[in-house]
């Protein structure tokens, strides 16, 4: 299996599980949109607060140019943690929610 399929893989079976948390005390879901086609793995958190409406972004991930970018990453643990256990090379990660800039001094991918 080629570095891109399998990258494409981890990315499913580390975000799948984030689809199914549930909150207490509100009614709010996660949503997985996962397009294979254009490589975007997104995670959305949708539903009611008391008399709000919630609709935003959990997890974005995508692969452009042969990395994997986390735009949004907005878990407790870090869905970067779970990526880079899972096989994901840290030079392949991009912390898209890092200014370019900065992302020299990661550690991770530059872009």
């Amino acid at each position: 299996m080629d570095k891109l399929n399998h990258y494409r893989q981890i990315i499913v079976s580390v975000l799948d599980p984030y689809s199914q948390i549930a909150y207490a005390n509100v009614n709010i879901r996660n949503c997985k949109v996962f397009d294979l086609i254009n490589d975007q793995y997104l995670i959305l958190s949708e539903g009611w607060e008391n008399q709000r409406h919630i609709h935003s972004c959990l997890i974005h991930v995508e692969i452009l140019n042969h990395k994997v970018w986390i735009q949004c990453d907005n878990t407790e643990y870090g869905i970067t943690n779970d990526l880079l256990k899972a096989g994901i090379s840290q030079e392949d990660i991009v912390l898209g929610f890092h200014e370019p800039g900065v992302r020299k001094y990661t550690g991770f991918g530059v872009a």
